[in-house]
């Protein structure tokens, strides 16, 4: 028997030794990051995902950048639809992570939006909900966060990877990360840029440790909806025709 690859059947499914390890977690966890003030992007890609909010075991986490996407950006709209699922379905089923465009806000380096007045008021509300947006979130065997973590820490990467790590991480790293049985899923850097395509705005995924969704909303248009399923340690694409097996990134295809 081998560490992480041994599965155990158990009635109907099959559940991975590392989920056995983490207290029998079953989750479904949809994914979408850098929405950057894009609302009709964001509904379309909540079309996919709210109908399954209301059932046990799922969660939708954001990972952040939901501002800033340019003159005609949407902001507020954004940050009052997350706001409202919060309320909605709660802080612990909808997870909102800070993005570095939200910690621009909170350093006093940016506005909150570049498209919109905002009176004193709304100012206040916004700033307090970004101040207590968590800078990373983990179920399963799956870090989500903005940009990254100090790969260099190992299992120990909670501690050892500074906060402007996880909004501001740059480059984007791909491969095995040593010392550490759990998948990264991050935002930050699009698809495009990390594939070397510029028509590439889907997920990403290095075939070892990996999963990058950021679609480069304000250009493409589309928000891409990433789904873990912890029991079974897989990820999907949502799309409009089903969910699909993410296989790692070929040039070639």
């Amino acid at each position: 028997m081998t560490n992480n690859v041994t599965d155990y059947v158990i009635s109907a499914g099959i559940i991975s030794l590392y989920s056995l390890k983490r207290g029998l977690s079953k989750m479904k966890i949809f994914c979408m990051s850098d929405i950057h003030g894009c609302l009709a992007a964001f509904n379309a890609a909540l079309d996919r995902v709210v109908g399954s909010l209301k059932k046990k075991n799922t969660k939708l986490v954001l990972l952040g950048d939901y501002i800033h996407g340019g003159a005609d950006a949407d902001d507020i709209g954004v940050l009052d639809r997350v706001i409202s699922l919060q309320r909605q379905y709660g802080n612990d089923k909808v997870i909102a992570l800070m993005g570095n465009h939200e910690e621009l806000v909170l350093l006093g380096e940016s506005p909150i939006s570049y498209s919109a007045d905002i009176s004193d008021e709304e100012q206040v509300k916004y700033v307090r909900w970004m101040k207590k947006l968590p800078r990373f979130y983990t179920e399963g065997n799956t870090i989500f966060v903005h940009a990254g973590i100090d790969e260099k820490a190992g299992d120990l990467w909670k501690c050892g990877t500074g906060d402007e790590i996880f909004v501001g991480k740059f480059p984007a790293e791909t491969g095995q990360i040593e010392d550490l049985d759990m998948k990264v899923v991050a935002g930050h850097v699009g698809t495009a840029e990390i594939s070397g395509n510029p028509e590439f705005n889907d997920i990403y995924f290095d075939g070892a440790s990996h999963y990058y969704i950021d679609g480069t909303t304000v250009r493409s248009g589309k928000i891409p909806v990433l789904m873990v399923d912890t029991a079974a340690d897989k990820y999907y694409s949502v799309t409009e025709t089903g969910d699909q097996l993410i296989l790692p990134y070929d040039a070639k295809a």
